[in-house]
Protein backbone atom coordinates (compact mmCIF):
# COMPACT_ATOMS: atom_id res chain seq x y z
CA UNK A 1 0.00 0.00 0.00
CA UNK A 2 1.06 3.65 -1.02
CA UNK A 3 1.13 6.46 1.36
CA UNK A 4 2.09 9.75 1.70
CA UNK A 5 2.30 10.87 5.44
CA UNK A 6 5.04 13.08 4.87
CA UNK A 7 3.38 15.69 2.60
CA UNK A 8 -0.01 15.30 4.38
CA UNK A 9 1.84 16.36 7.83
CA UNK A 10 3.82 19.42 6.08
CA UNK A 11 -0.40 20.55 5.90
CA UNK A 12 0.07 21.09 9.57
CA UNK A 13 -3.20 18.82 10.90
CA UNK A 14 -2.90 18.50 14.41
CA UNK A 15 -3.77 15.08 14.31
CA UNK A 16 -2.88 11.96 11.79
CA UNK A 17 -5.06 8.65 12.09
CA UNK A 18 -2.98 5.05 11.22
CA UNK A 19 -5.59 2.78 11.39
CA UNK A 20 -5.22 -0.46 12.67
CA UNK A 21 -7.95 -2.84 11.89
CA UNK A 22 -7.18 -5.81 9.53
CA UNK A 23 -10.46 -5.77 8.19
CA UNK A 24 -9.88 -2.13 6.91
CA UNK A 25 -8.31 -1.10 3.46
CA UNK A 26 -6.42 1.21 5.22
CA UNK A 27 -4.85 -1.66 7.95
CA UNK A 28 -1.29 0.30 8.39
CA UNK A 29 1.33 -2.08 8.58
CA UNK A 30 4.09 0.02 7.66
CA UNK A 31 6.62 2.44 9.58
CA UNK A 32 5.62 5.82 10.40
CA UNK A 33 7.88 8.19 9.37
CA UNK A 34 9.89 11.24 11.68
CA UNK A 35 6.59 13.89 11.94
CA UNK A 36 6.50 17.55 13.73
CA UNK A 37 6.16 17.40 17.30
CA UNK A 38 2.93 19.54 17.36
CA UNK A 39 1.40 16.26 15.28
CA UNK A 40 -0.31 13.99 17.37
CA UNK A 41 -0.20 10.18 16.08
CA UNK A 42 -3.42 8.38 16.01
CA UNK A 43 -4.07 4.79 16.21
CA UNK A 44 -7.26 4.04 15.50
CA UNK A 45 -8.76 0.09 16.88
CA UNK A 46 -11.68 -1.75 16.46
CA UNK A 47 -12.77 -3.50 19.27
CA UNK A 48 -9.00 -4.60 19.89
CA UNK A 49 -7.85 -6.63 22.96
CA UNK A 50 -5.70 -3.97 25.61
CA UNK A 51 -2.46 -5.49 25.25
CA UNK A 52 -2.65 -5.36 21.12
CA UNK A 53 -3.07 -1.78 21.68
CA UNK A 54 -0.49 -1.27 24.20
CA UNK A 55 1.73 -2.79 21.92
CA UNK A 56 1.05 -0.66 18.73
CA UNK A 57 1.28 2.73 21.41
CA UNK A 58 4.73 1.15 22.38
CA UNK A 59 5.62 0.34 18.41
CA UNK A 60 4.54 3.64 16.85
CA UNK A 61 4.62 6.14 19.97
CA UNK A 62 0.90 6.73 19.30
CA UNK A 63 -0.26 10.04 21.55
CA UNK A 64 -3.90 9.25 20.73
CA UNK A 65 -6.24 6.15 20.85
CA UNK A 66 -9.34 6.20 18.85
CA UNK A 67 -12.02 3.57 19.56
CA UNK A 68 -14.30 2.65 16.62
CA UNK A 69 -15.80 -0.21 17.80
CA UNK A 70 -18.30 -1.25 20.85
CA UNK A 71 -15.45 -0.64 23.31
CA UNK A 72 -16.85 -0.80 27.17
CA UNK A 73 -16.49 2.46 29.66
CA UNK A 74 -14.30 -0.21 31.44
CA UNK A 75 -11.83 -0.47 28.26
CA UNK A 76 -11.60 3.35 28.01
CA UNK A 77 -10.75 3.40 31.56
CA UNK A 78 -8.40 1.21 31.64
CA UNK A 79 -6.70 2.20 28.51
CA UNK A 80 -6.38 6.31 30.33
CA UNK A 81 -3.93 4.30 32.86
CA UNK A 82 -1.78 4.57 29.35
CA UNK A 83 -1.59 8.54 29.63
CA UNK A 84 -2.47 9.02 25.85
CA UNK A 85 -6.00 10.79 24.66
CA UNK A 86 -8.61 8.35 24.40
CA UNK A 87 -11.27 9.56 21.85
CA UNK A 88 -14.05 7.40 21.58
CA UNK A 89 -16.37 7.16 18.36
CA UNK A 90 -20.48 6.70 18.02
CA UNK A 91 -21.75 6.64 15.39
CA UNK A 92 -25.13 8.55 14.34
CA UNK A 93 -27.66 8.98 11.32
CA UNK A 94 -30.82 10.95 11.78
CA UNK A 95 -30.86 10.50 15.74
CA UNK A 96 -29.15 9.49 18.72
CA UNK A 97 -29.88 8.66 22.09
CA UNK A 98 -26.81 11.25 24.00
CA UNK A 99 -27.57 9.28 27.36
CA UNK A 100 -25.30 6.80 26.17
CA UNK A 101 -22.12 8.84 26.30
CA UNK A 102 -22.81 9.37 30.01
CA UNK A 103 -20.57 6.82 31.18
CA UNK A 104 -18.13 7.57 29.02
CA UNK A 105 -17.53 11.10 29.69
CA UNK A 106 -14.91 10.27 32.42
CA UNK A 107 -13.35 8.07 30.62
CA UNK A 108 -12.44 9.73 27.32
CA UNK A 109 -10.78 13.10 26.45
CA UNK A 110 -13.05 13.63 23.06
CA UNK A 111 -16.07 11.82 21.73
CA UNK A 112 -15.89 11.35 17.29
CA UNK A 113 -19.65 11.87 16.10
CA UNK A 114 -19.63 9.14 13.00
CA UNK A 115 -21.94 8.15 10.50
CA UNK A 116 -23.57 5.29 11.05
CA UNK A 117 -23.07 2.65 7.89
CA UNK A 118 -22.61 -0.84 7.04
CA UNK A 119 -18.28 0.00 7.76
CA UNK A 120 -17.45 0.79 11.19
CA UNK A 121 -15.95 4.23 9.57
CA UNK A 122 -15.01 4.86 6.08
CA UNK A 123 -18.77 4.64 4.56
CA UNK A 124 -18.10 7.91 2.74
CA UNK A 125 -21.29 10.61 3.60
CA UNK A 126 -22.43 12.90 6.43
CA UNK A 127 -25.04 11.86 9.15
CA UNK A 128 -27.45 14.75 10.33
CA UNK A 129 -25.29 17.69 11.61
CA UNK A 130 -29.07 18.76 13.44
CA UNK A 131 -29.05 16.35 16.06
CA UNK A 132 -25.85 17.92 17.44
CA UNK A 133 -28.14 20.68 18.52
CA UNK A 134 -29.13 18.26 21.43
CA UNK A 135 -25.74 17.75 22.67
CA UNK A 136 -26.07 17.81 26.20
CA UNK A 137 -22.30 17.79 28.24
CA UNK A 138 -19.61 19.85 27.46
CA UNK A 139 -16.77 17.38 26.68
CA UNK A 140 -15.40 18.12 23.03
CA UNK A 141 -16.10 16.33 20.02
CA UNK A 142 -14.81 15.47 16.57
CA UNK A 143 -17.20 15.76 13.52
CA UNK A 144 -16.77 12.92 11.54
CA UNK A 145 -17.89 10.89 8.54
CA UNK A 146 -18.07 11.36 4.54
CA UNK A 147 -16.54 15.13 5.36
CA UNK A 148 -15.22 16.62 1.89
CA UNK A 149 -14.97 19.84 -0.19
CA UNK A 150 -18.78 20.01 -0.78
CA UNK A 151 -19.56 20.41 2.63
CA UNK A 152 -17.29 23.42 3.50
CA UNK A 153 -20.27 25.90 3.26
CA UNK A 154 -21.90 23.25 5.75
CA UNK A 155 -19.20 23.59 7.85
CA UNK A 156 -19.53 27.12 7.63
CA UNK A 157 -22.69 27.44 8.61
CA UNK A 158 -22.56 24.71 11.33
CA UNK A 159 -19.32 26.97 12.97
CA UNK A 160 -22.21 29.87 13.37
CA UNK A 161 -24.82 27.46 15.28
CA UNK A 162 -25.24 26.72 18.46
CA UNK A 163 -24.59 22.93 18.07
CA UNK A 164 -20.78 23.61 17.56
CA UNK A 165 -20.44 24.93 20.40
CA UNK A 166 -18.17 21.91 21.99
CA UNK A 167 -16.76 20.98 18.35
CA UNK A 168 -13.28 20.50 18.56
CA UNK A 169 -11.95 18.74 15.46
CA UNK A 170 -12.85 17.53 11.91
CA UNK A 171 -11.78 14.30 10.70
CA UNK A 172 -11.76 14.06 7.32
CA UNK A 173 -10.20 10.46 5.55
CA UNK A 174 -12.78 8.80 2.33
CA UNK A 175 -13.15 12.01 0.29
CA UNK A 176 -9.85 12.84 0.32
CA UNK A 177 -7.91 9.56 -1.14
CA UNK A 178 -7.26 8.95 -4.45
CA UNK A 179 -6.69 4.93 -2.96
CA UNK A 180 -6.98 3.94 0.53
CA UNK A 181 -4.22 4.95 2.24
CA UNK A 182 -3.07 7.49 0.00
CA UNK A 183 -4.13 11.27 0.28
CA UNK A 184 -4.96 13.68 -2.95
CA UNK A 185 -2.86 16.70 -1.01
CA UNK A 186 -4.27 18.88 -3.86
CA UNK A 187 -7.88 18.66 -2.71
CA UNK A 188 -6.57 18.50 1.02
CA UNK A 189 -4.71 21.78 0.48
CA UNK A 190 -7.89 23.13 -1.19
CA UNK A 191 -9.87 22.07 1.77
CA UNK A 192 -8.10 23.81 4.26
CA UNK A 193 -7.44 27.01 2.72
CA UNK A 194 -11.19 27.39 1.50
CA UNK A 195 -12.35 26.90 5.54
CA UNK A 196 -9.62 29.18 6.61
CA UNK A 197 -10.49 32.05 4.70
Amino acid sequence: MKYNITEVAELQPDYLGFIFYEKSPRNFEDTIPELPKDIKKVGVFVDEKIEVIVAKIDTYKLDAIQLHGHESPEICRLLKSTKKEIIKVFSIKDEFDFSVLSNYKDVCDYFLFDTKGKLPGGNGYTFNWDVLKDYPFTKPYFLSGGIGLNEIEKIKTFKESPASKYCYALDVNSKFEIEPGLKDIELLENFKSQLFT
